[in-house]
């Protein structure tokens, strides 16, 4: 049976893309966080448009969540198409001062040039962009060292663009997530969803979740680099070899929830989301 597809486009969201867009024209840096668990997923296919030529800083938060090996892989990656990607996990506080760093060098230049015409030097204005519940707030909140924007496990807390300044050097934009129109990428919607990064009333959590079952195993038969091992049977004592995701989330339903598939497949999902399946990709760099 076909999976039906995943959209979510609420009317939040359409309004701060149109705010977000009237903005970039204050922006000096703009700060792409993505998910490091699914990098590829949770490129936005319009952003490059919208940018142009501003200067962009690729920050794959969530490093904690995938194994060093890989983290490594996609760090080459990246700098192979002439990218220098920040790995940072917003919750620990890792790669937070780096990123501060890179935000202020990247706006240097632009206080060279102010001082140039004669004017005085200010601080750099970056925006944080990138798909909802992939870390910004809380990213902004660790280079506050405090609370100070709303952040949350959930797709659509951040409603609204505000300014925040991080210090007498740096301005940040604080702006929603944001999501394509379409997503005609069904693979990547599902792969969103899977990482909470969409909002819930989007997706069948039973669907999203047997896709979920057929992806690791996938990830995992074709990995020849990493090492990497399906991590639901020391999880769960049931192994998924010759079950379709369908047919593993009904058997754990059964197994451990007394026939109740639904909760099964909200388990698996908290559980991939909240690490309790250990660090595990949904995403390898690409093969040449």
């Amino acid at each position: 049976m076909k999976n039906p597809a995943i959209q979510w486009y609420p009317g939040h969201i359409a309004k701060a893309e149109r705010q977000l867009k009237e903005n970039l024209s204050r922006v000096d840096v703009v700060l792409e966080v993505r998910d490091a668990r699914i990098p590829l997923a949770t490129n936005h296919p319009q952003l490059d448009g919208w940018l142009g030529e501003k200067s962009r800083v690729l920050v794959l938060n969530r490093r904690d969540a995938i194994p060093d090996n890989v983290r490594h892989g996609w760090d080459a990656w990246f700098r192979d198409r002439d990218v220098v990607p920040l790995f940072t996990d917003a919750k620990q506080g890792k790669g937070v001062g780096e990123l501060s760093r890179a935000a202020e060098a990247a706006g240097r230049k632009l206080n060279e040039r102010r001082k140039k015409r004669g004017m005085q030097p200010r601080p750099v204005r970056a925006v944080v962009i990138g798909f909802p519940n992939v870390g910004k707030s809380a990213l902004i909140n660790r280079l506050l060292r405090k609370k100070v924007v709303e952040s949350a496990r959930k797709a659509g807390v951040t409603r609204q663009l505000r300014w925040v300044r991080i210090s007498d050097k740096l301005e940040l934009l604080d702006a929603p997530g944001i999501i394509p129109w379409q997503l005609p990428d069904q693979t990547a919607a599902v792969k969103l969803a899977i990482c909470d990064d969409i909002g819930q009333a989007s997706y069948s959590n039973f669907n999203v979740a047997a896709q979920f079952v057929d992806l690791l195993a996938q990830v995992v038969e074709t990995d020849r680099t990493f090492n990497l091992t399906n991590p639901l049977i020391d999880r769960y004592d049931l192994a998924a070899t010759d079950l379709t995701g369908e047919s593993y989330v009904e058997a754990l339903g059964h197994k451990r929830y007394n026939g109740d598939i639904e909760r099964a497949a909200r388990q698996l999902l908290n559980d991939f989301r909240t690490g309790k399946l250990g660090t595990m990709p949904l995403e390898l760099p690409p093969i040449p």
